[in-house]
């Protein structure tokens, strides 16, 4: 189960099993990846879809059981540039902080805002030093690129959105959401960050694709487990489509300069 020279990907998928079907993978097999941080959220799954090869980490384990405030986050970064992954997917379940955000809708996050505690964000914990750029934080061809693909879906899609990153499990006080609407953040989560900056760090590209579930406590309804859960379940087709059925057509040519984010960030 552990890897070796043949286990690579190309294309990586970071989310919950609701994204990913393994039906239609084909060579599909598990691996464990041994990284400096620890062990990865779950066995990383390798296998070919459309002619692309892929690799897919569910984010909070199998079964769910990893709180978004214990992901290892830099321990699934490292596995996924372990594995010669050079551009990631990412998916997520967001709230609404808008009223034109709804339930069902997707974004395609360009922004965030991190609210997090503690959390570790960088590979560079000494001896070298690294200040990565964080001032456009995802990939904007993959960005531009899943924009379009959403829109030929006929999905209701939101081509920008500034996501606030809280440190979870728990939901947001009301004032702390009337808050972040006052910031002009448009949704929140729990998984984001570090998650991007440690892809910068790895010079993976990364893209991270928000399904909205819910409206934030500001709009006067307790957020409810049941109520994102239910949303999901809705919706599940069409995140599945926007994810998988975008993968073969990412391009696979790297003009971004995501590749070389290091370049003027080491001392």
């Amino acid at each position: 189960m552990s890897t070796t020279l043949a286990d690579s990907a190309e294309i990586g998928v970071i989310g919950g099993t609701g994204v990913y079907d393994p039906e239609v993978i084909e060579d599909a097999r598990e691996v464990k990846v041994y990284t400096p941080y620890g062990a990865p959220s779950d066995l990383v799954t390798l296998g070919i879809y459309e002619g692309r090869s892929i690799a897919f980490i569910p984010r909070h384990g199998r079964g769910h059981r990893i709180p978004p405030h214990r992901i290892n986050a830099r321990a699934n970064i490292w596995a996924m540039k372990e594995l010669g992954v050079e551009r990631i997917v990412a998916s997520s379940a967001v709230g609404s902080l808008r009223e034109d955000y709804a339930p069902g809708d997707f974004v395609i996050t360009d922004q965030f805002i991190d609210r997090t505690k503690a959390r570790p964000d960088t590979f560079y914990d000494g001896g070298q030093l690294c200040h990565i750029s964080s001032a456009d934080p995802v990939c904007p061809r993959l960005h531009d690129y899943f924009v379009d693909h959403a829109g030929k879906l006929g999905v209701t899609v939101h081509p920008t959105g500034t996501y606030v990153c809280v440190n979870g499990p728990r939901f947001s006080t009301r004032a702390e959401s009337r808050l972040f609407r006052q910031w002009g953040a448009d949704i929140i989560g729990m998984t984001l960050y570090p998650e991007c900056v440690l892809a910068r760090e790895a010079e993976i590209c990364y893209v991270s694709v928000a399904m909205v579930t819910d409206y934030d406590v500001w709009a006067e309804k307790p957020v409810s487990t049941q109520e994102i859960l239910e949303t999901l379940r809705v919706n599940s087709a069409n995140f599945k489509s926007l994810i998988m059925e975008a993968l073969p057509g990412i391009p696979t040519e790297r003009e971004c300069g995501c590749g070389e984010a290091l370049k003027y960030a080491v001392l």
